[in-house]
């Protein structure tokens, strides 16, 4: 499978202006689960984790569930445009313990996504090294020297005429790992306005990335928990 990589000339200026444009769903927020430590919910797409430094970006995620809930603490994100599953911590020992399990690695995320193109093959992996593009922030990059270590299996679920529908399951927990990832081996996600082609781009009204399952050791007796919420696409 050929491999594409980015070049700061082919960045389309409309992917660095959207980054600016911030209209958040006024949906009420979905609660999978809660108790004394933990919260799941499910992020819509379109709205920031965690505020922004702009006044108009201060409603997010974190507000909202913090005016309802508001020993409520982020222990991960999601990117804006992606909707799905997150868990926040309801107590300072359950923060510092969720918090330990995605630094080690411990927590297991799988992703729904659709992405430009059919997938002849069943599943695969891909490794290649990340970091900040600077000038273009918040985009991301390939990169061998400088780049950390990222890795992506990919499964096929169902394909379209010009589409393929994927489960995606990232060992690493690089910032845009999945969009980039999939824009390097030729199958952008539909709808992503900072790495999809124009025809990508306009095959979805929306990025078609969804966090769809959460695996993880709860704070209070280590026990797995396994939490899903389906994609609505």
């Amino acid at each position: 499978m050929a491999l594409f990589f980015l070049k700061p000339s082919d960045i389309r200026v409309l992917a660095i202006e959207s980054k600016f444009v911030y209209d958040p769903p006024d949906q009420a927020i979905n609660i999978i689960h809660s108790d004394d430590h933990i919260l799941l919910v499910e992020k819509p797409a379109g709205l920031l984790s965690v505020p922004g430094k702009p006044d108009n970006h201060k409603d997010c995620l974190e507000s909202r569930i913090q005016a309802k809930f508001p020993e409520a603490r982020i222990v991960h994100r999601l990117d804006m445009a992606t909707s799905g599953i997150m868990v926040l911590a309801m107590s300072a020992t359950a923060h510092r313990h969720l918090g330990l399990q995605f630094e080690r690695r411990h927590i297991n995320k799988k992703y729904m996504a659709k992405v430009w193109g059919v997938i002849g093959e069943e599943h695969g992996v891909v490794e290649l090294p990340l970091r900040c593009d600077w000038p273009n922030r918040p985009l991301q990059m390939v990169d061998f020297e400088l780049g950390k270590s990222a890795l992506t299996h990919w499964q096929v679920l169902e394909r379209n005429e010009k589409s393929t529908k994927l489960l995606l399951h990232p060992k690493t927990g690089r910032s845009h790992q999945l969009r980039v990832h999939m824009q390097q081996i030729g199958h952008p996600i539909l709808g992503d306005v900072f790495y999809a082609h124009e025809d990508a781009l306009k095959a979805a009204n929306r990025l078609m990335l969804h966090a769809q399952s959460l695996e993880l050791f709860h704070p209070n007796g280590g026990r797995s928990c396994n939490f899903n919420v389906q994609a609505p696409f």
